[in-house]
């Protein structure tokens, strides 16, 4: 398929898409979105971080929401505040110029007040994280009975993230009557549990083998012992001086303190972790899209919903005990199928080794 024009979509989203540069789908565009806009289907939509997974879900359900209807049509959960806000954002792009919707972003760390407020005006589409939203629920301020469409984002993070009873309790909220769309990086068994509990025949489609990583990385690892893992990731940077990454740090202490050393040290680097205020956040999170900051360095939950084109490195300081985390940490680089990133991973050297 070498355009939006063959996938079903209206004159109006294939034109709004086309104003924001985008010529032609990816892969899991190409096949969810056919799926998707026959209304009524469940969906389980296995693509690695940066696939485009959010024009996949995101454009049908635009298509599928009447905005003359003032009652909430459409709820979609994901793990983070940051990803949250990519996803209403991208939402708001594409139907900005053709639709007046009222997409409310509900997730701890802000005003609940202000959150409160804009699901009163109206909510067609409401993007949330489940701590946030099981709070918005148990107030009575959001009504979840006239769901049409319940889209569960990256999944699996969610689950990592301990978040299954809050799904249980949000999905229970629901009418019985509605489509569930699922989008995970892997398949874990408890995404399985899920779907087996929550959906009706869904149609699965998957992009590459389940739980693989994007091929289109270069995975390399330095042998190296903890003393010098510093010294070896300034050594790295130093050889790369066009870097533009992310740095994985499993504790938010690491992540400060190599933050830290790194501006200390002259480099442009700032970080990003859960005991940032949202205002916070939000700063760090600015600089670096606008390229201000050359090195991110974050946590595996910080990190979720960085949409950063360009990014060239992803350096684990520590590797993570899943290999899901893994997958999820390298799809941060190599987005939409470009090929020239390199992924680079810092490991303690075994005493074994080092006299070798």
């Amino acid at each position: 398929m070498e355009s939006f024009d063959g996938l079903g979509l209206s004159g109006q989203l294939v034109e709004a898409i086309r104003q924001m540069g985008f010529e032609s789908p990816t892969p899991i565009q190409e096949k969810a979105i056919p799926i998707l806009l026959k209304g009524n289907v469940d969906l389980v939509g296995l693509a690695q971080t940066g696939t485009g997974k959010t024009a996949a879900f995101g454009l049908p359900l635009l298509q599928l929401v009447d905005d003359t209807n003032r009652t909430t049509q459409a709820l979609i959960v994901a793990p983070t505040r940051e990803l949250s806000v990519q996803i209403t954002s991208d939402l708001e792009r594409f139907s900005s110029s053709f639709m007046k919707l009222n997409i409310v972003t509900i997730y701890g760390g802000a005003s609940i007040s202000e959150q409160i407020r804009k699901v009163r005006r109206g909510a067609h589409i409401i993007v949330a994280t489940p701590g946030r939203l099981i709070d918005m629920l148990s107030r009575k301020v959001v009504d979840l009975s006239s769901i049409k469409y319940v889209v569960l984002d990256e999944a699996d993070e969610m689950l990592n993230m301990g978040f299954k009873e809050d799904i249980d309790e949000i999905l229970s909220t629901t009418p019985k009557e509605k489509n569930v769309w699922l989008f995970s990086a892997t398949m874990p068994r408890e995404v399985r549990e899920i779907a087996k509990t929550y959906m009706r025949n869904p149609e699965e489609i998957t992009m590459g083998e389940r739980n693989q990583g994007n091929e289109n990385i270069d995975h390399q690892f330095i042998m190296v012992d903890e003393r010098d893992k510093y010294m070896a990731l300034k050594r790295f940077v130093d050889y790369a001086p066009d870097i533009f990454g992310v740095i994985f740090c499993r504790t938010k202490i690491d992540t400060q303190k190599i933050a830290e050393h790194l501006i200390k040290d002259g480099y442009s680097a700032d970080s990003l972790h859960g005991d940032l205020t949202q205002q916070q956040r939000d700063r760090v999170m600015r600089n670096f899209k606008n390229k201000s900051l050359q090195l991110l360095v974050a946590t595996d939950v910080a990190a979720r919903g960085i949409d950063v084109s360009g990014i060239t490195h992803v350096i684990h300081m520590n590797m993570p005990d899943e290999m899901e985390y893994y997958t999820h940490r390298s799809g941060r680089t190599a987005r939409a199928g470009k090929r020239e990133f390199h992924l680079l991973s810092l490991r303690k050297r075994s005493r074994k080794n080092s006299t070798s």
